[in-house]
């Protein structure tokens, strides 16, 4: 059965040591591992970190964050080099915790979490975006090879990227980069909103797929919103995937009025009951699905 992981974030951004007994309340709720954001440096020891999760028994995978100053798709050199440098940290990161998987948007540019608004470019500029972030890509790559770690392209929606923003065009972006070392991340959040639809978006990424976050289309735990979960993992088990599969349902139960749902915020309340109810939501589809295989 797929790995089901839990966001770092759902508990606490940034995460750090105090926040280690997590990892033992995550893996009593039923996750298998944590999707950790890729620590900044000097915010976790790799090594006291890397003990904490198997004192746990809990697996790990990273999740990148990408800005203006490394950023693949950047015209300026700088910050540029700033998102290959990034993606060698990460990759590096993950050797020192055990995790094979590092995802995310790598292309960069982000939209509004950035203050960046979009804005058309030229076709010359849209093609030179393409091919400086395959260049990057293929660098970060070969930097992964022989390491046992994966990175994972994910689109975003139209409101957070500019430069990746579904199946089709990451599936353009991974045959440019033909290396082995950088597959596709999925989000269904992102999907709900972009792909026709989701399970044949999965269909189309099929083997690329290396790693998969099951989101509600409004971010709050897993059967509560409008995601068809019995088409997704039926798409996923027709494509062979095994990999990890990640929640992120850190929308809050808060509709009060003028509260920014794209602003991340803390838990006010225990949680518990509801991302081991989510956990299991998760696990029985993906075993009603091998059942009928």
């Amino acid at each position: 059965m797929n790995p089901v992981g839990l966001i770092s974030m759902q508990y606490a951004r940034p995460f750090t040591a105090e926040h280690f007994p997590l990892f033992a309340t995550m893996k009593s709720l039923g996750y298998d591992f944590v999707e950790l954001l890729v620590p900044e440096k000097g915010e976790l020891d790799t090594r006291e970190t890397a003990q904490a999760l198997a004192d746990a028994g809990l697996g790990v995978v990273l999740a990148a964050r990408v800005n203006l100053q490394r950023n693949l798709s950047a015209v300026e050199k700088p910050n540029w080099q700033g998102g290959v440098d990034y993606l060698r940290y990460a990759v590096d990161t993950a050797v020192e915790l055990g995790a094979t998987i590092v995802g995310g948007p790598l292309t960069g540019n982000p939209l509004v979490f950035a203050g960046r608004a979009p804005a058309p470019v030229s076709e010359n500029e849209r093609w030179a975006r393409k091919a400086r972030c395959v260049e990057g890509l293929q660098i970060a790559g070969a930097h992964a090879e022989g390491s046992g770690v994966t990175l994972a392209v994910e689109p975003l929606n139209r409101f957070e990227s500019d430069v990746l923003c579904t199946t089709a065009q990451a599936i353009e972006l991974l045959d440019a980069v033909d290396h082995a070392s950088v597959q596709l991340m999925l989000d269904t959040f992102h999907m709900a909103m972009e792909e026709a639809s989701i399970a044949e978006a999965i269909r189309l990424g099929a083997k690329r797929i290396a790693h998969f976050q099951a989101n509600e289309n409004h971010r709050g735990f897993p059967g509560t919103g409008s995601v068809d979960w019995v088409s997704v993992f039926r798409a996923l088990n027709e494509v062979g995937y095994r990999g990890p599969v990640s929640l992120e349902p850190f929308r809050r139960n808060d509709d009060r009025f003028g509260v920014p749902f794209a602003q991340w915020r803390p838990p006010h309340e225990d949680e518990s009951e509801r991302l081991a109810a989510s956990a299991r939501f998760i696990k029985s589809h993906i075993a009603l699905t091998e059942f009928r295989r």
